[in-house]
């Protein structure tokens, strides 16, 4: 079962990202070690893409090193 939109932003906030906004469902994820911003489409409680959760996991990892 795919996880929710709201799952892959709780995981972001919780390693540091902030939200930068964006336009509708769009939401824009910043974090100072992390080169490129990651964009999370969708409205919170629609099932994630698994592009998603792709872009979501990488960028966490990125953020860690």
């Amino acid at each position: 079962m795919p996880r929710k939109v709201r799952e892959l932003i709780e995981d972001l906030e919780g390693a540091g990202f902030v939200n930068r906004g964006g336009k509708g469902d769009h939401r824009n994820f910043v974090h100072p070690k992390v080169a490129k911003p990651v964009t999370i489409a969708g409205r919170t409680g629609a099932d994630a893409k698994h592009y998603q959760e792709r872009a979501v996991r990488l960028a966490i990892e990125e953020s860690t090193r």
